[in-house]
């Protein structure tokens, strides 16, 4: 059956949630016009509220050794970011966690940016047969988000780190002109870490010894209100151009492009480009190149061309998933049958949906009661 695509971005019926108007354009497009838009700021008004965010982390820290805490991943938005930091004046504790899948470019970067920028590093290494026994359980529930276990410990440790070291704010490549739109059908929110055990109780082995996360009052009410800590992203209060961000990267410190999203990840890369697509039929390309629409950094037709071109070379996707198998430790026997497997939504195990959900009317309550608007995590 031929799926529908919006008139305006790439996404289509592949988000089984989509809905389109009487002119072919869908939710995603509307949302990002009526909604997203109004946190976005690439413009002088942006540049003032950085500027005043700037000034309330210097202060904030003055005298101490860290000012902020930023995750570095080898990605672009967070190498870009580094960068801006350094001019900024910032004196970031910068933190990258190996999962145990970073690909030898996403070393070399990570590497550039902190001698060009002077930083102190700090490497969190996570236990690999815990993050392999993990991503097992995944595997075996058969959920569309198999990169929770990688996001979720990235995210947990950044905020435990930011606690032990008396840091209020953590800076975050997150931004909307890349990351406006994302099928909520396609998958659940990283940071549960309900549904993470619940999928580890049922399918995993042994216990999470050494493996961080964080529980829903942490992360919604203890890290927030009683600790004080802060989320800001940065790239929102400027014009974050993609193309022009690497542009500046590779030319001030050799940054290399990985040529995909999120290409700094072995895993992930393998993930979005076939696990996905070949067991669900999420092209997760189509919300990265829409979002680059909306916000006017691409041409649908140009977007269209790109989602001409193959996921993988065949040889290249053969070379992968031996790779995948014999650092996962299971036969090619046992891979195949994880992507024949029938499929799980994650909603299917235990997870803080309902909590979440009590505590988005408690916020839309006060909003109502005070005419202010109170969101500590976006």
């Amino acid at each position: 059956m031929k799926l529908q695509t919006c008139a305006r971005c790439v996404m289509d019926t592949s988000d089984p949630d989509i809905v389109f108007d009487k002119d072919g354009v869908c939710n995603h497009c509307r949302e990002f016009d009526e909604v997203t838009k109004k946190r976005w700021f690439p413009n002088e008004e942006g540049g003032q509220k950085l500027k005043q965010t700037i000034e309330c982390i210097k202060k904030a820290r003055r005298g101490q050794p860290y000012d902020c805490i930023i995750g570095l991943s080898g990605g672009v938005d967070s190498s870009y970011l580094a960068l801006k930091v350094k001019d900024w004046g910032l004196r970031p504790l910068v933190v990258h966690v190996d999962a145990g899948w970073n690909s030898e470019l996403a070393v070399a970067n990570i590497e550039a940016i902190v001698k060009h920028c002077n930083y102190h590093l700090h490497t969190h290494v996570v236990d690999w047969e815990e993050m392999r026994g993990l991503q097992l359980a995944y595997l075996k529930a058969a959920v569309a988000n198999q990169d929770v276990p990688q996001d979720h410990v990235f995210f947990a440790s950044l905020y435990h780190f930011a606690i032990k070291n008396g840091i209020k704010y953590i800076l975050s490549g997150g931004n909307i002109a890349t990351e406006s739109i994302a099928p909520k059908a396609w998958q659940g929110s990283a940071m549960d870490a309900a549904n993470l055990r619940a999928i580890h109780r049922i399918y995993g082995k042994g216990r999470l010894r050494t493996y961080s996360t964080i529980s829903f009052p942490q992360y919604y009410f203890w890290y927030p209100f009683v600790r004080g800590l802060r989320t800001v992203r940065p790239l929102n209060y400027m014009h974050y151009d993609k193309a022009k961000a690497i542009e500046e990267m590779e030319s001030a410190i050799g940054w290399r492009s990985y040529g995909r999203k999120h290409g700094e990840s072995v895993f992930t890369k393998f993930f979005q480009n076939f696990y996905l697509p070949t067991k669900f039929g999420y092209d997760k390309r189509r919300p990265h190149l829409s979002s680059l629409i909306v916000s006017g950094q691409m041409k649908r037709e140009d977007a269209l061309v790109k989602l001409e071109e193959p996921l993988y070379v065949l040889d290249e996707l053969e070379t992968e998933i031996i790779y995948f198998c014999k650092k996962m430790r299971i036969s090619r026997e046992e891979f195949d049958g994880f992507m024949a497997a029938p499929i799980h939504h994650y909603s299917d195990f235990q997870n803080w949906d309902r909590w979440h959900r009590l505590l988005k009317k408690g916020q839309s309550f006060f909003e109502r009661m005070t005419g202010r608007r109170k969101n500590i995590y976006s």
